[in-house]
């Protein structure tokens, strides 16, 4: 065990496949480094205390009497405590200094790297390993249980699995993953609306439920499903009477999600920029006109973005309802992407937006 460490945690953004994660879908994220880092120093006494490095807000717990969920920050953290230790996972306590890059609330996944630098930190801390993948799914599980959100795995995977340079094509039902270069030449860029998300829990968990509804409502009719993974639009059409609308328009864009999810990996690896740009526009779309995520603030940034030379790919990421968008750009054009968004975005929306020029980034682990 080290007596004093620190790790780090990437945020993530997800070039496209949105809210298919929960599906059995597939989704393409990215590791970004945008970043939550603690540093920390191991203590004997089984308690866990973090203070925000710009705020000096000190919260702590002890690990074998955790807390009740307070609706606050350190929630991801108890909860990740809690699931590692129900796994038979050695954890240690320590005391830790908290600070971010990452912008929260912003649809980059602050909550994910959150967990993710908490798990690293409460194992380190003890001398404990857990394979990437599986710590992913033990923080996806604090995150559904103790935080009480029925978020997918992508987001705690991204945070964890992330190879600099490359997206992560994730078969959510399988867990098969495989990295697919961002080619070169073109930037990844995040603007934050400034609209802070609005999709709350009980908002992220109905979308859930009306998946799911459509799942039960097609298997009745027989047809051979367990997730909207395996469902076809033309299953859909046959079954919209008893779907009813909101419930068929909540599948049809997960069923279509995914086709273009597997499109755009496609197009990626054959540099193919005009599809890309078809198919982040298809999805935006999708996710504002069928799965009722869309707000004024993410239409004007990307609306900006086309128009701007040089974007390939502009659209919605993260849950929706506020946030980010992501941006495939030539790299000799953020510039004019970052000018044009200066220019404009705040006269259409009152608001003030933040461009970032991120870079795909490995996942979490110890600062060296």
């Amino acid at each position: 065990m080290t007596s004093s460490f620190a790790v780090r945690a990437p945020g993530r953004v997800n070039l496209i496949g949105e809210h298919t994660d929960y599906n059995d879908g597939f989704v393409l994220p990215a590791a970004i480094d945008l970043e939550i880092t603690l540093a920390c120093v191991a203590r004997d006494d089984r308690q866990v205390e973090i203070t925000l490095g710009d705020h000096r807000e000190r919260r702590s717990f002890e690990l074998d009497s955790l807390p009740a969920p307070s609706g606050e920050w350190l929630d991801y953290v108890a909860g990740v405590a809690g699931v590692l230790m129900r796994a038979g996972t050695e954890v240690g306590g320590f005391q830790g200094s908290l600070t971010s890059t990452l912008p929260a609330q912003a649809g980059l996944s602050s909550s994910a790297a959150l967990e993710l630098a908490a798990a690293w930190a409460l194992l380190s801390a003890a001398g404990s390993h857990v394979e990437r993948l599986e710590l992913a799914r033990l923080c996806q599980r604090a995150e559904n249980e103790y935080v009480g959100v029925k978020s997918g795995l992508m987001d705690q995977f991204a945070a964890s699995c992330g190879v600099a340079g490359h997206a992560l094509l994730l078969d959510c039902r399988s867990l098969e993953y495989r990295p697919v270069a961002i080619p070169d030449g073109l930037a990844l860029v995040v603007i934050d609306t400034g609209a802070k998300r609005r999709l709350v829990g009980s908002e992220y968990n109905e979308r859930r439920a009306q998946c799911e509804r459509g799942v039960a409502i097609l298997a009745g009719r027989g047809e051979p499903v367990r997730a909207l993974r395996d469902a076809t639009v033309a299953m859909l059409d046959a079954a919209a009477a008893d779907l009813g609308d909101v419930t068929y328009r909540r599948c049809r864009h997960i069923v279509e999600e995914n086709l273009r999810t597997l499109a755009a990996v496609d197009a990626l690896e054959k540099g193919d920029t005009g599809t890309l740009g078809e198919l982040f526009g298809a999805s935006h779309a999708s996710l504002r006109d069928l799965y009722g995520v869309g707000s004024p603030e993410l239409d004007a940034a990307v609306a900006i973005a086309v128009a701007s030379p040089g974007v390939v790919a502009a659209r919605m990421t993260g849950a929706g309802f506020g946030g980010c968008t992501v941006n495939l750009v030539e790299a000799d054009a953020v510039d004019m992407l970052r000018a044009a968004i200066d220019r404009d975005y705040t006269a259409r929306t009152g608001l003030v937006a933040h461009v970032y020029e991120v870079n795909a980034a490995d996942g979490a682990g110890l600062v060296q």
